[in-house]
């Protein structure tokens, strides 16, 4: 018999959030499942390049110990935790977390799931052999173009594998590249046992995921409305999905904790990352963001209903990402009188010195930060008092060369500039690879007929 109600609780909104929030969500109050959204775009990178110096590595490390702490209150409460932790490296991630099961005395009583086959690295050149180009969605470029310099490349997959998983009883279900709201719509697809053309209520689901995917901000961090009055964000509750059979779910947090649930902040998580409102795209189905209907249901409670879905595409978006040469930034800081213009003067200094010593670079980008580096000419002339503003100097190239030539340049700008220059202590600026991003789509068929799910035992 499916339960009238679920209680899933958001406790990473990113690979760096909070690593205590997890641990206060399942102390702080009643929840079913726990969900961490580990992955950006950017991460998978990231998470590649440690594996690649460390085939043991290529996951979310922060989690590891985390399940070390919290493993005893999910097996004695029957707690269910979901996480795309995995990164690039799923095993390792499995196994690391059944250690810390094993060493937290749950040796034969907990498990562990696995989801494998979003990584298709690997396969990228039989796939293009196969016709799958692979092309890039903003250029039409094909993959083929930069192939060689190809760093990771991860299929976001849907909810099937995390329901398959859940089904067989994993205490612990570690995903990689999953899409971030799956992480919430598949325990409730498992829990009631919604079908897959349950299009209305995947997509009710998929809001909810949206809504957890970005941590304490849907819960009054980060939000523009009423800023200086959300109570105790040094306290901050994150956000937890209350889910009912029907699709319909009411957003809250635990009682005592800081930050606001009201139907503005919601609102302002729903816009986020938002492209068409009408198609909002996942694996599993296609939600209709303006079908929703918000009210208010108490203190820090917001009922969400009425949501519409369709089904879904018959491709999956992958991310992949390539090395593009390599970039540096340098900044000093220029103090008043004259603030700007006394960095403006270092930035033409700096320019007409790269052109008479010939070093080349593909792009210098100048920022005044202080002044207009966020809202560009919409900031208008500078405030005559500014009392300081940084120049940032950022270049980038496809040769190495040339951008450590840049950072040899910037720093004698400090004695041989504008005066009243502060803010170099932190040497020059180094040269960085450039990880940049290949969205492409790629027939669903290819992906989910390699998707593998194991649970095993610690």
């Amino acid at each position: 018999m499916p339960p009238a109600s679920i209680r899933i609780a958001s406790g990473q909104g990113f690979w760096g959030d909070r690593l205590d929030a997890p641990v206060e969500q399942v102390r702080r109050g009643p929840i079913d499942y726990l969900v961490l959204d580990y992955l950006a775009e950017v991460t998978m990178s990231i998470l590649e390049k440690q594996r690649s110096r460390d085939p043991s590595q290529g996951y979310a490390r922060d989690f590891v110990p985390l399940t070390g702490k919290i493993f005893p209150d999910l097996v004695e409460r029957g707690i269910r935790v979901v996480a795309n932790a995995g990164g690039v490296n799923i095993e390792g991630c499995r196994d690391a977390v059944l250690e810390q099961a094993r060493a937290a005395g749950l040796g034969g009583r907990a498990r562990v799931g696995a989801v494998r086959g979003d990584d298709i690295l690997e396969r990228l050149p039989d796939l293009i052999e196969q016709g799958h180009e692979l092309a890039n969605m903003e250029t039409g470029e094909p993959l083929a173009s930069v192939l060689d310099r190809v760093e990771a490349a991860n299929a976001y997959i849907g909810a099937a594998p995390i329901v398959e998983a859940l089904r067989r009883d994993a205490h612990v279900v570690v995903t990689g590249r999953s899409t971030d709201t799956a992480l919430t719509y598949g325990p409730m697809m498992h829990a009631f046992g919604w079908s897959p053309d349950e299009y209305d209520k995947i997509a009710s689901g998929i809001v909810a995921g949206h809504i957890n995917e970005c941590g304490a901000q849907a819960s009054g961090g980060n939000c523009l409305v009423r800023w200086r009055e959300v109570p105790d964000l040094v306290d901050v509750g994150y956000p937890i999905i209350e889910a009912a059979a029907d699709g319909s779910f009411v957003v809250t947090k635990h009682a005592g904790t800081g930050g606001i649930i009201s139907p503005a902040v919601i609102k302002e998580q729903l816009l986020y990352e938002m492209g068409d409102p009408r198609s909002y795209i996942t694996p599993d189905a296609v939600a209709d963001f303006t079908t929703i209907e918000l009210a208010a249901a108490g203190p820090d409670r917001v009922r969400v209903s009425g949501v519409r879905g369709a089904p879904p595409t018959p491709t999956l978006k992958v991310s992949i990402s390539y090395h593009a040469g390599w970039k540096a930034a340098g900044t000093l800081v220029y103090a008043w009188p004259d603030a700007v213009d006394k960095a403006r003067a270092a930035d033409r200094l700096l320019r007409e010195r790269l052109d008479r010593l010939g070093i080349a670079l593909d792009a210098v980008r100048t920022e005044f930060v202080g002044w207009n580096s966020a809202h560009g000419h919409l900031a208008g002339p500078p405030p005559e008092d500014l009392p300081e503003v940084q120049l940032r100097v950022a270049v980038r190239s496809s040769q190495r060369r040339p951008v450590e030539e840049f950072g040899r340049e910037i720093a004698p700008l400090i004695l041989s500039g504008p005066p009243t220059v502060t803010g170099f202590a932190g040497g020059r600026p180094r040269p960085q690879q450039i990880v940049a991003y290949w969205p492409a789509l790629i027939d669903r068929d290819a992906i989910e007929s390699q998707l593998r799910v194991d649970v095993t035992e610690a």
